[in-house]
C-alpha cells in the first residue's frame, strides 16, 4: 500500500517562498509519476506539477510556470515542490499524489492512484 506524507506547509507573505515535501513509501516508484495537486478554498483539486520518477521529466500548470520547481531525491523516496514568488491565489491545501504510469500527464485528481492527506498553504497579501 502506498503512502503519501506532506509537510512544509504554513503562512507567506506574497513574493515569498515555502517548500513542500511528500514522503512516499510502500512500492518502487519507477514506473510511477508523482504529483502536486492543489484545492483552494471551496474549490475542486487542481493538478499544479508532475515529475516521471524514472527520469525526472517535469509539467507544470501554467499558472505556477517559472514560479515553482518540482523535484524528487530518490535515496529519501521523497519528493518537493519548492514554491517561490508566492501569490495570495496559490492559498490552498496540497496534495500529493501517485499515479502507475509513465506517460503523460493525467490532470484530474480522481484519476490518479494515490493521494496524501494535504497540506495548508496561505499567503498574505
Amino acid at each position: 500500500q502506498v503512502h503519501l506524507i506532506e509537510s512544509g506547509g504554513g503562512l507567506a507573505q506574497a513574493g515569498g517562498s515555502l517548500r513542500l515535501s511528500c514522503a512516499a513509501s510502500g512500492a518502487s516508484f519507477i514506473n510511477y509519476t508523482m504529483g502536486w495537486f492543489r484545492r483552494p478554498p471551496g474549490k475542486n483539486h487542481n493538478f499544479v506539477a508532475g515529475i516521471r520518477w524514472r527520469d525526472g521529466t517535469t509539467h507544470y500548470a501554467d499558472s505556477v510556470k517559472g514560479r515553482f520547481n518540482i523535484s524528487r531525491d530518490m535515496a529519501k523516496n521523497t519528493v518537493y515542490l519548492q514554491m517561490d514568488h508566492l501569490e495570495p491565489e496559490d492559498t490552498a491545501d496540497y496534495y500529493c499524489a501517485a499515479i502507475e504510469r509513465t506517460t503523460g500527464i493525467i490532470g484530474s485528481w480522481s484519476r490518479w492512484d494515490y493521494g496524501g492527506q494535504g497540506t495548508q498553504v496561505t499567503v498574505s497579501s
